[in-house]
């Protein structure tokens, strides 16, 4: 029997039933739901509006529950509507009548709303340290290739000369940005607890909404109980964070996809993060690249269907938010996994220096060093890159690079020109050189990986 059933009530329809049920879904807010409860049950105590011992009761029937449920001695019921309804009936069961007490001022409204946040709270902390640990293990490769010279890119054409720590290190920074939104969504979650504002009016009970925003952790309590449980606000947010994280992950799975392919040959993907063709023995696919390349999709699928869920519901709180739930859920797992195995991926993958080296001796990446060398003269840049653009169509018709394109022709182009050009135009020297605060050069980089290091210094790399 559902907990709202009474005699104005008549029985659902079965099918209606398990339609509305949530229970599969909503099981994992299982310890949430009993420390909202707990709270709740202090404060009904504390304010005398339950005897305090039939609240100590409460207390202590709930942790016991908790434990049980923790070292599987308490099973859920799946036949129930809900997990909460779960707890209560449980509750019931256990204490009688004092176990009904437990939902004394408060609806399901307002205790599912608490439940999510409080869930919440505990999947963005450990999405933020799964993101660290991914900023954690990318820094960590890129010190081992703080010299290993690669083309950079824009356009997806070659560009100018970086290091591979340089280009790992800019994903780097994607990953702090995402460690950061979620600690900044945490904090909005923790606003406020909608716990209090019951089915949408409060309650006429003399609720201490304060003692309890305290006891779980919330700067203070909703101040319209309208809004208290019908925001949906933090889940938007968090699937909206979860969507750049996965972006970010699409990103760099794309780029590895695209380095370990033979066009490329930047790096090779071992066995382990590979599969097989069922037909074609001698391939080796980037499989779990192509997968969370892939799982962005399912993401931000969840995110619309959110968003599109809550841009047309009236106040306050209506069924179809039960829809939100699963959609924010899938998101966190798909994310969890995500970040999980990005590191040993990452850990696995060996990077092939000779062939980013080679990549980069062909394309003139060092042609803005050549037309720098101008302007160190006194050539104003804009003659110096017409007289780099000559030089390089020479070049070209003669099957030249600017490394071996021979002095007098050099100079027959610009009397500028002496010997120390070959030094500027060098690859190596061309990344040394862009010494500027965020540039490519090894000394740079490896201020970057401290600093990330030193910001990150609570976390420990898992791979």
């Amino acid at each position: 029997m559902a907990i709202w059933s009474n005699n104005y009530h008549g029985s659902m329809n079965e099918k209606a039933f398990e339609f509305n049920s949530s229970i599969d879904a909503d099981a994992r807010l299982v310890y949430a739901d009993i420390a909202g409860s707990i709270a709740h049950a202090k404060m009904l105590g504390k304010t005398e509006i339950i005897p305090r011992e039939e609240a100590d009761a409460l207390v202590n029937e709930l942790g016991k529950m908790n434990d049980e449920l923790q070292d599987g001695d308490l099973t859920i019921d799946f036949s129930e509507e809900d997990i909460h309804s779960f707890l209560e009936a449980e509750l019931t069961r256990r204490l009688g009548a004092i176990g009904k007490k437990v939902h004394t001022g408060r609806s399901r409204n307002d205790q599912v709303a608490t439940a999510l946040k409080l869930y919440s709270v505990s999947a963005l902390e450990h999405l933020s340290s799964l993101a660290a640990n991914v900023a954690l293990a990318l820094s960590e490769k890129a010190e081992q290739h703080l010299e290993t010279i690669m083309p950079g890119y824009t356009h997806l054409q070659r560009a100018q000369p970086i290091t591979f720590a340089h280009h790992l290190m800019a994903y780097t920074e994607m990953f702090l940005r995402d460690k950061s939104r979620l600690d900044d969504a945490k904090e909005r979650v923790l606003h406020y607890l909608p716990l209090g504002s019951a089915a949408l009016a409060t309650t006429t009970l003399p609720l201490d909404r304060a003692f309890t925003a305290e006891a779980l952790g919330f700067k203070d309590f909703s101040r319209n109980s309208l809004d208290g449980v019908s925001d949906r606000d933090h889940s938007m947010e968090m699937l909206a964070d979860m969507s750049i994280i996965m972006v970010h992950i699409s990103r760099l799975a794309e780029e590895v996809i695209l380095w370990s392919s033979q066009e490329f040959g930047f790096v090779k993907i071992r066995d382990t993060f590979s599969s097989g063709s069922s037909i074609m023995p001698q391939k080796k696919n980037p499989d779990i690249a192509e997968l969370l390349r892939g799982k962005s999709g399912r993401v931000f699928g969840d995110l619309i269907g959110v968003l599109t869920l809550m841009k047309g519901l009236p106040l306050a709180y209506n069924k179809d938010m039960q829809e939100e739930k699963e959609l924010l859920f899938e998101a966190i797992d798909t994310v969890t996994f995500c970040l999980e195995i990005l590191p040993a991926m990452l850990n696995d993958m060996d990077v092939i220096e000779a062939a980013m080296l080679k990549a980069s001796q062909k394309g003139y990446l060092n042609a803005t060093d050549c037309a720098d060398f101008l302007v160190e003269k006194g050539i104003p840049f804009r003659d110096a890159y017409q007289i780099t653009g000559n030089i390089l169509k020479e070049c070209e018709e003669q099957n030249l690079t600017l490394e071996n394109f021979p002095l007098e022709m050099y100079k027959k182009h610009s009397d500028a020109f002496d010997e120390t050009i070959y030094k500027k135009v060098d690859l190596k020297e061309c990344v040394i050189r862009r010494n500027v605060a965020g540039g490519p050069a090894p000394e740079r980089v490896k201020e970057h990986i401290e600093s990330v290091k030193t910001k990150l210094e609570d976390y420990q790399i898992i791979s």
